[in-house]
């Protein structure tokens, strides 16, 4: 593929976050842009653009990739998500968890007492989503009864999530990398721990630091421990590794029926908190799908493609072959918004990489796995902080600057490779 057609196949990309930045900065203001507005108008650019097929076959492209199963799923998941939490904070379920925490732990251990919560939830279900639609509506509450940042509490939540989705037995992207590069996952979390457990340290120090000065709101009411169940039985059965669209069905039915016994609500009022809670997740959904349909557009159009080839041209030495996996799992990942698909999209090359320059699998598997983390922690429309952001009320551009754990896991990555460590492994 030439230059110019490998830019074009990428320009609704490059249209979407020019869009949404140099708008958002000449007002001032992230939140006064829709972001549903910057993705409409790439999705349509990528239709324009796409080559010189009929009409009608570049909208199905678009659809199929807007309707593909994993994105379904991914609706599925927004809308049972979107009940549970509205049901949950109906019934009274939020604010008797946020009184348990601030009884239990000081104020000043809030941020790090979150962060490692959120590190053992994920690291225990093995999903960044799972861990956040549990805990996210908590970090807020938290925030609010405070008076401390919802955005940075929410990023706490999304960054200890994603530490799991690393380095979990049973994540998918651990699956991915170990099954394209050939080798065993313990091996890989031994590696990947050497990574990910610095930084882990870093941003507990960060959290500790910047936590010093929180202050505990005055006359924390009563416990109401029966409220707390809904929250309890989800973590418990996230923890067994059930599959999410049954953890939140079973979130619901609890949530309402406690809400019920309660007095919060009747059954007429369950039914209007469920569908104002999934109401509240509409314009994820419609983010969710206009992004899968216009990156699908690029995929098909050799976008991706050309990404790979022309990073993978001018490789000379282990240190830049480990780079350059890096580099190609991050730009596939931007484009995909889907880290394991990334992994995937580009397991098979890495490993030819890997192969070329006798790269050890074990730190090609766990190169593949952190920077996507990365990356899938940090882009507004992906799935981790889509979910954040609706299920608190922000937008997720506004969690961007404090989701300190995947830029250091990123950081940190990028270390080990140029100073070649750990050396067991390089």
């Amino acid at each position: 593929m030439n230059h110019k057609k490998g830019l074009l196949a990428l320009s609704p990309l490059i249209i979407f976050v020019t869009f949404y930045l140099v708008t958002s900065i000449i007002a001032g203001d992230f939140y006064k842009v829709p972001i549903t507005v910057a993705f409409m108008t790439s999705s349509i650019f990528a239709v324009i653009v796409s080559g010189n097929v009929p009409l009608t076959k570049r909208i199905d492209i678009f659809s199929r990739g807007a309707g593909a199963s994993k994105i379904m799923l991914m609706i599925w998941i927004f809308v049972l998500a979107g009940a549970f939490a509205n049901t949950a904070k109906m019934t009274g379920s939020i604010d008797a968890t946020v009184n348990l925490t601030l009884s239990m732990l000081p104020a000043s251990m809030l941020l790090p007492g979150l962060f490692i919560a959120a590190c053992f939830v994920s690291i225990s279900v093995g999903t960044s989503v799972g861990t956040i639609i549990a805990l996210a509506p908590i970090a807020a509450g938290i925030a609010h009864s405070t008076g401390s940042s919802v955005p940075l509490l929410t990023a706490v939540v999304v960054g200890g999530s994603l530490f799991g989705d690393n380095l979990s037995f049973i994540s998918d992207t651990t699956i991915a990398a170990t099954s394209t590069q050939g080798c065993r996952q313990s091996d890989k979390f031994y590696v990947n721990s050497h990574i990910a457990f610095p930084a882990v340290v870093i941003i507990l120090i960060i959290y500790i630091i910047n936590g010093r000065d929180m202050t505990a709101p005055a006359g924390i009411p009563d416990v109401e421990y029966i409220k707390i169940i809904p929250y309890l039985i989800v973590l418990a059965t996230a923890v067994s590794g059930i599959n999410v669209t049954v953890i939140l069905t079973v979130g619901i039915l609890l949530s309402g029926i406690i809400g019920m016994f309660c007095g919060a609500f009747d059954f007429w009022g369950w039914l209007n908190a469920m569908g104002n809670g999934i109401s509240g997740m509409g314009e994820l959904i419609v983010i969710t799908m206009m992004a899968s349909g216009m990156l699908e557009l690029i995929k098909a159009n050799g976008g991706i493609d050309y990404i790979i080839s022309g990073m993978t041209r001018k490789i000379k030495s282990k240190r830049e072959a480990e780079l350059s996996i890096a580099a190609l799992v991050s730009v596939v990942n931007i484009c995909t918004a889907n880290n394991t698909v990334a992994i995937i999209t580009i397991g098979g090359i890495a490993r030819q990489i890997g192969d070329r320059f006798k790269l050890d699998s074990r730190k090609c598997a766990s190169i593949l796995d952190t920077m996507s983390c990365c990356i899938q922690g940090v882009i507004p429309y992906g799935a981790q902080l889509l979910m954040a952001a609706g299920l608190v009320g922000i937008s997720p551009v506004s969690i961007v600057p404090y989701l300190y754990y995947p830029f250091t896991i990123g950081a940190m990555t990028v270390i080990a490779i140029i100073f070649r460590y750990p050396k067991k492994f390089s």
